[in-house]
């Protein structure tokens, strides 16, 4: 059998993987690449995926990294089955309408801004909601350790991930040439002792072993190191009348922020006239379904729901779910708490609070999440003085919290445990859904410490799987690269330089008000010396 990565390779987006096999090809997960436009240029390079002869999809959770092109797929000829579990079912619906919603006001906005310059490009959204839609027919849900055959000679089990609600790690049995194969892709692989979810299932025997990495090279804090440390972030603000702005993905952050909340009231460290928003339509959708499903609960959770009591509400709690609701909260004086999306500050509500707040000295930002490289949210806790939002330049004064016991990923030391488990020594270990430096910290240790051979496939790179194979025998034949050449890029901006600096003396010589004319055009995004001559 085939496999390709096409995504969470040396990277923790896009995550989907296509498997070829004698006699099905299907994929993986179906995620969206997220990050820098060099990275989201990827979503639209739809051939490469072959849609209309993918025969089916194995979804490990919700997260829009791992689901999030499944429109793009429909739209594009996939009629397969889309296989997860019940609650990812509910969960995907309303995360890929909320992503088609998110494409389809950006193609407007950019319509818009070109239309301002006296452009008619053509722009469509890398897909619309009746894409979204059109998944939903498609979808079969499955339970935890049912045992389904999507195709011929193929066997998959749902394990619980303990990720978030509904996540799975995916044991896949492929039967080639009377040889059985046993693949294991884990998915995200949760962090023990989480809020709301049961920790992951162990997993004994495999013969290939593909495992995410996100957290590879660090652990997280302790769960209630974590719970002071918000608990300060609360009160530093408090005590200065401001804002604690929290950016959290809408499904499985958010519910942990309420249920630590929740915790904090219970202790008294949460202020009792300290209001708290949930500024986000899809996480309030998210939370109900949330809970729906208290079967897939930890014990702590379900005890805590037994006495009557709900660890995802508060006295405080206001959900806001218009626009004017959200607008209000930033005219409101005083303290308070607004959670809101999207968790790496790229789309969503969140962007209007960080441009009311960041540059407020008194305020907190408070990550609780994976900040993905070229993502407004990774700029700020790597320190940036200032940060482009709606076209203004806002500082940031705010106090910067990073607290990552919140997460819903292992830490090295729980993956180098999980992974434990396992008996045959044997077993290869592909390490996706990672940065590089996190990757090749933790495969030194798997190496070192459980001495298993372990790969760290590139984005598009292929490999071989004969069935029953041994691991000398994993042929891994690397995606060709474009090979990097800045010289011309180096030239091409020397000129433009050079353009400017010509320029400079027929600037000085306007008037005032040409001269901040043309300055507000340099300030545009997207703007080149050809755009600015015009006006010169």
């Amino acid at each position: 059998m085939k496999i390709q990565f096409l995504g969470a390779a040396r990277e923790v987006t896009g995550s989907c993987f296509v498997i070829e096999t004698e006699k099905a090809r299907f994929a993986i997960d179906c995620g969206m690449h997220q990050g820098g436009a060099e990275t989201e240029k990827r979503n639209w390079d739809t051939e490469i995926y072959d849609p209309a002869n993918i025969d089916f999809f194995l979804i490990t959770h919700a997260h829009i990294d791992h689901s999030g092109l499944l429109p793009r797929m429909v739209k594009n000829g996939f009629r397969g089955r889309v296989y997860l579990t019940e609650p990812t079912g509910d969960l995907v619906k309303i995360l890929l309408l909320d992503s088609a919603h998110i494409q389809e006001t950006e193609a407007k906005m950019k319509i818009k801004r070109l239309q301002r310059y006296g452009k008619t490009e053509k722009v469509v959204p890398l897909y619309a909601t009746k894409d979204a839609q059109d998944v939903f027919p498609l979808i079969e849900t499955k339970t935890y350790n049912q045992v389904f055959s999507p195709a011929e000679g193929i066997k998959v089990i749902f394990q619980d991930a303990g990720h978030i609600l509904g996540a799975a790690i995916v044991e896949l049995f492929i039967e080639e040439n009377g040889t059985s194969t046993k693949l294991v892709f884990t998915g995200d692989i949760g962090r023990r002792h989480q809020l709301l979810m049961e920790d992951p299932v162990r997993i004994s025997e495999a013969d290939y072993l593909f495992m995410e990495s996100t957290y590879g090279n660090r652990d997280h804090r302790g769960e209630e190191e974590s719970l002071n440390e918000m608990a300060e972030a609360i009160a530093y603000s408090y005590a200065k009348g401001e804002k604690v702005i929290i950016p959290a993905f809408a499904v499985e952050r958010t519910q942990e922020m309420l249920y630590s909340l929740y915790l904090l009231n219970r202790d008294g460290k949460l202020p009792r006239d300290m209001p708290v928003f949930l500024d986000s339509p899809l996480a309030i959708k998210a939370t109900e379904i949330f809970r729906s499903y208290h079967s897939y609960f930890d014990r702590e959770t379900q005890s805590i729901l037994k006495k009557g009591e709900d660890p995802l509400d508060l006295p405080q709690l206001q959900f806001s779910s218009s626009t004017e609701q959200s607008m209000r909260i930033n005219e409101m004086e005083g303290s308070a708490i607004v959670i809101s999306a999207s968790g790496m500050c790229n789309a969503g509500r969140i962007r209007h609070h960080l441009r009311h707040n960041l540059w407020r000295p008194g305020a907190s930002i408070v990550f609780v999440g994976f900040q993905a490289q070229g993502t407004p949210g990774r700029k700020i806790i790597e320190g940036v003085k200032k940060i482009r939002i709606f076209n203004e330049d806002i500082a940031v004064q705010a106090k910067i919290w990073t607290i990552g016991g919140f997460s819903a990923h292992a830490g090295q030391s729980q993956l180098l445990d999980w992974l434990g488990h396992f008996q045959n020594k044997k077993m290869p270990v592909f390490l996706v859904h990672g940065e590089s430096h996190a990757q090749d910290t933790l495969a030194a240790l798997i190496r070192e410490k459980l001495g298993f051979d372990v790969s760290i496939p590139e984005y598009l790179e292929e490999i071989n799987i004969r069935a029953g194979a041994i691991t000398e025998e994993v042929k891994t034949p690397r995606a060709a690269k474009t090979p990097v050449d800045i010289a011309p890029m180096l030239a091409d901006l020397k000129a433009k330089i050079d353009d400017i600096n010509a320029q400079t003396g027929k600037f000085a010589s306007l008037p005032d008000s040409k001269q901040n004319e043309i300055i507000e055009l340099i300030r545009q995004a997207g703007l080149t010396i050809e755009d600015i001559k015009p006006v010169l």
